[in-house]
Formats: C-alpha cells, sequence, structure tokens
C-alpha cells in the first residue's frame, strides 16, 4: 500500500488520549506489544517441540495464516463495502478495485503462473512496508510537536528495520521459506551487498535509540508508542527473517504484527462509523461489537481458504477436504480469482486511509 494507515483514520482518536499513543496507551500496548508477544510465545513453543525446521504446522497455520493474515484482508469490508453510503461517495474505486486486480491477475497468470506469484509476493511485500511505515506516519499525526528531523528519523528507521532483513533474504536465497511460494523471489543478489546494507541498518537504528533518549531526556515526555513501533518492527523482522531460517519462524513472525493492529484499526473506524450511520448491516454489526467483527471475517477468511485448499493447493484435505483436480485452463481464471479479495485490499488500502480521500 502507499498510504497506510499514516494516512488513515482522523488524526486524533479522542482528545483525553496522549499524544505518544495511537488507539490509547492499552490498546497500543494490546496491538503492537501484545501481538509481538503472541507471536514469540509461539516462536517459543515451536523451538521447545523442535518445529522450527520442519513446515509450519496446521495448527500454527490457521492461527497465524487463516485467522490473522486472510481474515484482516476481509476487515476491509468494515471500512468499505458494508457503508453504502462510503460505497455512494467513490462507486468507481470501489466497483473498479476488484475487477482491476482480477484483470491484472489474469494478465499475469495468463503469461505465468511464476510471474503471477512473483507480482503477489512483491505486492504483499510493498503493502507490508508500507503499513509499518503508516502507522509510524500517524503517530507523527497525533503529535505535531515532532520535527521534521525527528520524522525523516522515524521514517528511516523504519524503512530500514524492514528492508534490511529483506536483502539478507534475497542474497541467501533459496531458504527454507518463501514468500507466497517456493521461487516467487528473484534470485541474483550478490552477497556482499548484505555486508554493504549491515552498517547503514546498525548505524541507522543507533542513531534513532540515542536520539529517543535525548528527546525524553529534554522534555520529559519519552515517545513511548513510537518506540513500541519501531522495536517490535524491528525485532520480528529481524528474528524471523534474519536470525532464524525456518518457515515457522517467518510465519509467526510476518503476520501476527501485521494483522492484529489492523484488526484494531479497521473495528474501531467500523464503529465509529456506525455511530454516524442509522441503518445498515455495519451499524447491525456495530451493536453486537468485537464477536460480530470477529466472526464475520474468520467466516469469510475460512470460506475462502477452503476454496484456495480444494481447488488449488490440496495440502489439508483433512480440514477442508477433497475436491476434484482443477484443470490448467480452469485454474487461469480460478487462481486470480481467489487471489482478488488479496489484491483488491492492497489496492485500496492505498487509497481509503488518505487523510486528502476522507471527510
Amino acid at each position: 500500500m502507499t498510504g497506510g494507515p499514516a494516512c488513515s483514520v482522523r488524526a486524533s482518536f479522542g482528545s483525553s488520549e496522549q499524544r505518544e499513543w495511537l488507539f490509547g496507551r492499552r490498546s497500543d500496548l494490546l496491538a503492537f506489544g501484545g501481538s509481538t508477544a503472541l507471536a514469540f510465545a509461539l516462536l517459543a513453543a515451536g523451538y521447545a517441540l523442535g518445529l522450527l525446521h520442519h513446515d509450519t504446522p496446521a495448527w500454527v497455520w490457521l492461527l497465524c495464516v487463516v485467522a490473522v493474515d486472510v481474515a484482516h484482508v476481509w476487515s476491509t469490508i468494515f471500512r468499505v463495502y458494508l457503508d453504502k453510503t462510503e460505497i455512494r461517495r467513490r462507486v468507481v474505486l470501489y466497483v473498479g478495485a476488484p475487477v482491476l486486480a482480477y484483470l491484472v491477475g489474469l494478465l499475469a497468470y495468463g503469461f505465468s503462473a511464476l510471474l503471477f506469484w512473483r507480482v503477489v509476493a512483491y505486492t504483499a511485500v510493498f503493502h507490508f512496508v508500507r503499513q509499518q511505515v503508516g502507522w509510524m506516519r500517524l503517530y507523527h499525526r497525533r503529535d505535531p510537536s515532532i520535527s521534521s528531523y525527528e520524522r525523516l528519523l522515524d521514517l528511516g528507521a523504519a524503512y530500514i528495520a524492514m528492508l534490511y532483513p529483506l536483502i539478507v533474504w534475497h542474497a541467501r536465497l533459496p531458504r527454507r521459506f518463501a514468500w507466497m511460494l517456493e521461487g516467487d523471489f528473484i534470485t541474483g543478489l550478490a552477497p556482499d551487498v548484505v555486508n554493504i546494507v549491515r552498517p547503514l541498518y546498525v548505524a541507522t537504528l543507533l542513531v534513532w535509540c540515542v536520539r529517543f533518549a535525548m528527546h525524553a531526556r529534554s522534555t520529559g515526555r519519552p515517545a513511548w508508542g513510537r518506540l513500541l513501533l519501531l522495536s517490535t518492527t524491528a525485532l520480528t523482522w529481524y528474528v524471523g527473517i534474519v536470525l532464524f531460517d525456518s518457515d515457522f519462524a517467518f510465519t509467526v513472525m510476518n503476520v501476527l504484527v501485521h494483522g492484529i493492529p489492523y484488526f484494531f484499526l479497521t473495528f474501531r473506524y467500523g464503529d465509529r462509523r456506525a455511530a454516524q450511520l442509522g441503518e445498515g448491516a455495519l451499524v447491525r454489526l456495530a451493536r453486537i461489537g468485537w464477536p460480530a467483527f470477529l466472526v464475520t471475517v474468520l467466516a469469510l477468511a475460512f470460506v475462502e481458504e477452503t476454496l484456495w485448499d480444494r481447488y488449488v493447493w490440496h495440502d489439508h484435505p483433512n480440514i477442508f477436504g477433497h475436491a476434484p483436480l482443477v484443470g490448467e485452463t480452469a485454474l487461469a481464471f480460478l487462481v486470480p480469482l481467489l487471489a482478488m479479495p488479496q489484491l483488491t485490499h492492497y489496492f485500496l488500502d492505498a487509497f481509503i486511509w488518505r487523510r486528502e480521500g476522507n471527510e
């Protein structure tokens, strides 16, 4: 995504909240700190159970990939497709996005399946990186007193915290894990590039830490929210990609810190938006609260993954059941269709949270 949550919900979530927090101290700790703690708890469990050098077991895959990664894609409906007023306001964007996503998928898959998955993988990488940067920008909006220098340093530290692990990944291919499927990343990056970028990575994060300490000492108001965001981002990306060469480690570190905070964002937006509307599906679900939100996105995620597994992957027939094999011609139409929600989410996320796109 190009905009990210940085340009998301209006600058304030409530005048009583301290400027250093996004949703509020407790919510930020749950969203960013809680998701990271859960990731490390699963990593510790995987280490104890001897799972780090094996494929991700089904229960972890269901918890992390289906219940978080796929489900957070569907949570976009609480921002857009359950709000008839919002759809009418930007009907071309909201109707055109899935159509465009499907057409791009058809063209890419028609050329080759590998090209399709590379497009999806690199679009996902871009989306993941920009979302974390987006959170940092939103912290900046919460605190107008942050200097231009600090803003640039925050953004530079956030970018390098993710780009360095991605460079390491590309320089050490093949690895025991992939973003989408084996071979989706382009090979050929020289290993020496890692040695060139590493000093910049270390120096940028060190400078950020020194600046954080100086700011806290001079103002007496530490930027705890920004520290929480940067530290959890740097930790999970380094541990999941650089420290371990493990599908299990990458899975638990990659999706939880990405998806769980997005649940907070979309639910809070949907809940506040429902308070402005008099009727409709969004209002009815908001009256029930978190249970309705979670049940809706989890049910949609499970239906989507059932179709993927039964007709494309055939990895978990004990969970999703069996289905007849689909021919290559049919797959050329089916795979882009099943990927359409994901690609639509990536595309819309570049627009729906921009400040200038909202009233």
